[in-house]
């Protein structure tokens, strides 16, 4: 079966050995927040527009700096689709909640994320990016 290639985008918040994550309404697992490059756009406008939606919160382009680029089957998707996602780092200052899509959002760091019902392969890859870069311990 052909690899099909879905395009992504996903905001990367470090605080205190912990990696932001958003619990998904539709996929009931704990992802990074941001989500699907709609055609016309690069990754860097989707996570825009995907965290104003998500989690209603007017990202500044100048705040953003891309860190690493993950290829991940896509969860909840079918096998032979791969998660091409430009993961962008982001300090967060504002307070945020989930609206739309987004149930919950939450810090985890890797151990507890272990032990969620759900392992994304996508976030399991950054976690152990960021681990490897210093980010994480």
């Amino acid at each position: 079966m052909e690899k099909i290639a879905l395009p992504t985008a996903g905001l990367v918040v470090v605080e205190d050995n912990k990696l932001l994550l958003g619990y998904s309404r539709n996929k009931k697992a704990w992802y990074l927040l941001g989500g699907k490059v709609d055609p016309g756009e690069n990754s860097f406008q989707a996570l825009l527009r995907e965290i104003k939606e998500e989690i209603n919160l007017s990202l500044a382009p100048e705040s953003l700096t891309f860190y690493c680029h993950i290829s991940a089957p896509a969860y909840g998707e079918k096998t032979n689709i791969i998660m091409e996602q430009d993961c962008f780092f982001y300090e967060l200052k504002e307070k945020i909640q989930a609206s739309s899509e987004i149930e919950d959002v939450r810090f985890f760091d890797f151990k507890t994320y272990q032990k969620e019902p759900i392992q994304v392969p996508g976030v399991v890859m950054l976690y152990q990016r960021l681990i490897a870069d210093g980010h994480l311990q």
